[in-house]
């Protein structure tokens, strides 16, 4: 029976991807800065601006947990890359995908900020293998209630998380898995094969309207605007 559930979820996402359509992604991209813009208004989940300011990378990441007897865990998201000038690069899609058997009910959904806060993090984004963030996030968040702005123990920490209801964790407590680059969704989006080099750091392709969105709203915040 689990057998016969796994191979119906596995076929079911094969088919979701291939489904996809630009703008379907689009929208995607737009509801995750939504998501981020909405998170920025809150004064205990905010991501301080002096992080933002000093980020040299920045992932948008949905995860969702649900299940009955099987339960999954996945989730999509978009990543930019900021140049030596302070320019943001055009958008490339990432995905998270996990799945366990057993008896679990219930269902859970998060939306995650990764800051990539150096050079050499945010080259592991090209590679092909999975990035692991949940073992390498670290720092602490002040309470943001009294108006005070969360702080982090070091900006030279080189991975830091924050989370729709928990604010920004400790790597102890993150039990965020890994991600990889959406090839098909970045195939889709861009019309045509191209690496995620050529994405984010070659300026193979324009940016897209998502991207300007983004990047936008990344630097005002990290201005500490809105």
């Amino acid at each position: 029976m689990k057998t016969k559930l796994l191979t119906l979820l596995l076929l079911g996402l094969t088919w979701a991807a291939s489904a996809l359509e630009r703008p379907e992604l689009e929208v995607r991209a737009q509801k995750m800065i939504a998501k981020f813009d909405a998170m920025q208004q809150k004064p205990d989940k905010r991501v301080p601006a002096d992080v933002l300011r000093n980020a040299k990378g920045i992932i948008l990441l949905d995860r969702t947990k649900a299940g009955f007897v099987f339960a999954y865990q996945g989730g999509g998201g978009v990543a930019l890359v900021k140049d030596k000038k302070g320019r943001w690069s055009p958008l490339a899609f990432m995905k998270a995908d996990e799945a366990s058997l057993g008896f679990q009910i219930g269902g859970q959904q998060s939306f995650l900020v990764i800051l990539l806060m150096n050079d050499q993090s945010t080259k592991t984004l090209i590679a092909d293998a999975a990035f692991e963030f949940g073992g390498e996030a670290r720092g602490t968040a002040a309470n943001s209630s009294t108006g005070a702005e969360g702080k982090v123990d070091s900006i030279d920490r080189a991975v830091l998380v924050y989370d729709d209801r928990h604010g920004l964790f400790g790597g102890a407590a993150v039990k965020g898995g890994a991600i990889s680059p959406d090839h098909d969704a970045n195939r889709i989006y861009y019309g045509g094969h191209i690496t995620m080099q050529q994405i984010l750091f070659d300026s193979k392709v324009k940016p897209t309207a998502a991207a300007t969105s983004l990047g936008d709203k990344v630097n005002a915040f990290a201005k500490g605007g809105s």
